[in-house]
């Protein structure tokens, strides 16, 4: 157990590093959003079109992977929607609320965990995972949201609307045009190849002091929710569970891709949701414990997840 607490230890030393630099004002108040504003759209990015761009057909045709992480991120989202629309919440917000309880920080935490534990064979699979969570997962929290909020509720418009906001979305474009690269088999300069190279490297730890940041960011206090310890709940032992049980019983993956699939499940709230709720003004408070309790958490769930795993 040591030995993998010492694997997952420099990931929350990056997220305390930032935590401790806005708590003692060595970064301002604007930090969180300006890094995180260079991950979303210079170094996550290159990552994504990088791994795309030099991924083959057999990398990425991995039907039993994608059913498993698909079914169990989009599957997770609508159970909590259900549940929480039964409840008499509000769709916009019951979406918010799903998406706190299901949206694994894969571009955060995903992708330098598994490149620890699994090395450069987990670049692949971590990327399809990134790519189900952006494109559908939260491309699905969008549409519902802005279906409970719009007043004038034109299918058409609607539609137009949202496919825009995703075509302008460069953790859906880059791995998009990175396909593109590797299915017509172009070469990369050797000079624009450096340059993905040196920006993806910047992504991982630029990302974990972003959500660092974020976290140690002060918000209005009004007490423990309980509703964000369940939510949290669902989200650490729930949603591994079930890609567990997906992995084994119904797909029969192999064992490392059995393991990635529960790690990735397993990976605390990302900050989209909070992002999400600031954006479109609802209640955010749930949304904000969320992430917080799950990313504290997951130290342990994490650590002992890979202890089952054997891994």
């Amino acid at each position: 157990m040591l030995a993998t607490f010492e694997i997952l230890l420099p990931i929350f030393a990056l997220i305390l590093a930032g935590f401790v630099c806005r708590k003692r004002r060595v970064l301002g108040p604007t930090a969180a959003s300006e890094l995180n504003k260079f991950v979303v759209w210079l170094a996550l990015p290159a990552l994504l079109f990088d791994v795309m761009a030099h991924a083959t057909w057999t990398q990425l045709n991995q039907p039993g992977f994608i059913g498993t992480f698909g079914l169990t991120s989009v599957g997770f989202f609508l159970l909590v929607l259900a549940g929480r629309m039964l409840g008499k919440r509000h769709l916009a917000d019951a979406s918010v609320d799903a998406i706190a309880a299901s949206y694994p920080n894969v571009g955060y935490i995903g992708f330098p965990l598994t490149l620890l534990l699994f090395g450069a064979a987990s670049r692949t699979p971590t990327t399809i995972a990134a790519i189900l969570v952006a494109c559908i997962q939260f491309a699905a929290a969008i549409v519902l949201i802005e279906i409970g909020v719009q007043t004038e509720r034109q299918p058409l418009k609607l539609a137009l609307k949202v496919l825009k906001s995703l075509a302008k979305n460069p953790l859906i474009f880059s791995p998009v045009m990175g396909a593109v690269v590797a299915a017509f088999h172009w070469t990369l300069p050797a000079s624009a190849e450096t340059f993905f190279t040196l920006l993806s490297a910047a992504a991982s730890p630029c990302a974990l002091i972003s959500l660092g940041l974020f976290l140690a960011e002060k918000r209005p206090s009004a007490g423990l929710q309980w509703t964000s310890v369940g939510l949290s709940l669902l989200k650490l032992i729930v949603q591994p569970a079930l890609a567990w049980s997906l992995a084994v019983f119904v797909f029969r993956l192999p064992t490392d891709l059995v393991a990635m699939s529960v790690v990735l499940a397993a990976l605390p709230t990302g900050t989209g949701p909070f992002m999400l709720a600031e954006f479109y003004r609802r209640e955010a408070l749930i949304t904000s414990q969320t992430i917080l309790l799950t990313t504290v958490f997951s130290l342990v769930t994490l650590t002992g997840m890979l202890v089952w795993l054997r891994h």
